[in-house]
């Protein structure tokens, strides 16, 4: 990813979202020709000058403070995960040479294994890009279909966009879609240069034309705690919070973990599935996807 074109791109799609009214600006003169603010009336609002934020607008960002950071994500109405990404976009754009980086997976140790196999919930381990790099038990049960998935490795973007079957797994694909879109947008501003993360996109960019018009949107999220519900092919449907938990020394990779609101149907469903689950340790061939 250019940096350069990143922070033009992203600045500018936010900026065509707020309106005069909603920034509190009242209209005047003629016909605008677009519907968002102008840059001097972003500049304005924010407290700087109309040279130094076409100069940031036009991917020039590295060295900008962090009061002029805050102040253009006050006035563009920039989310938590959104603000983040323009930080890292900051961070990232300092004009020194860069090179494209290799970020190889961290091994899953026996001991973190061994703790998401302690658990009772549904958990797996991911990539900041959403390669799902381990499981336990019930991890694997939840997510058969993507650990079996024809593309691989298995990782749920890939899943989302290239497997038909995934329409049918989330309950509503076009938010899955939007969701992973936006979890690779937040990965590829925290590291621009991550061989890997450049790879994934350029992957699905190539063979999903529907990738492709969603990453021109620019949308960014965190995977970080939220809710998902999927058509699971053993017990229906499933409503599931979920969390992250950073591992220690590798703020790249995170154990998720699945539960559901107790006395739910969905936790009649986790139990029957943790049923099956157990009943299925004497046939590892037995077919849930």
């Amino acid at each position: 990813m250019e940096i350069e074109q990143e922070v033009r791109d992203f600045l500018t799609s936010r900026r065509a979202r707020i309106t005069p009214q909603r920034a509190g600006l009242r209209h005047v003169g003629g016909p605008r020709r677009v519907p968002g603010l102008r840059r001097e009336e972003l500049a304005m609002l924010a407290g700087v000058s109309v040279e130094y934020y076409t100069r940031m607008e036009r991917g020039r960002i590295g060295g900008a403070s962090d009061g002029v950071l805050d102040a253009i994500s006050r006035v563009l109405e920039l989310s938590d995960d959104e603000r983040a990404h323009l930080y890292d976009l900051a961070r990232n754009a300092n004009g020194a040479p860069r090179r494209v980086r290799e970020q190889p997976s961290t091994p899953i140790t026996a001991s973190v294994q061994q703790v998401i196999d302690s658990m009772s919930v549904p958990a797996v381990i991911i990539s900041e890009r959403l390669d799902l790099l381990a499981a336990n038990h019930l991890g694997r049960t939840l997510y058969a279909m993507v650990l079996d998935s024809a593309e691989q490795p298995a990782n749920f973007s890939r899943f989302v966009f290239l497997d038909p079957r995934a329409a049918g797994f989330y309950v509503d694909h076009d938010d899955a879609k939007d969701f992973v879109v936006a979890v690779l947008r937040a990965a590829s501003g925290r590291d621009p240069l991550d061989r890997a993360t450049s790879t994934l996109v350029g992957e699905l960019s190539t063979r999903s034309a529907d990738f492709r018009g969603r990453w021109a949107r620019h949308e960014v999220r965190r995977h970080s705690s939220g809710r998902k519900s999927i058509m699971h092919p053993l017990v229906g449907r499933l409503d599931l919070a979920y969390d992250d938990f950073t591992l220690p020394g590798d703020p790249h990779t995170s154990i998720t973990t699945y539960t559901a609101d107790p006395g739910s149907p969905t936790a009649d469903g986790l139990a029957l599935l943790a049923a099956w689950e157990h009943s299925a340790q004497s046939a590892p061939h037995a077919d849930v996807s």
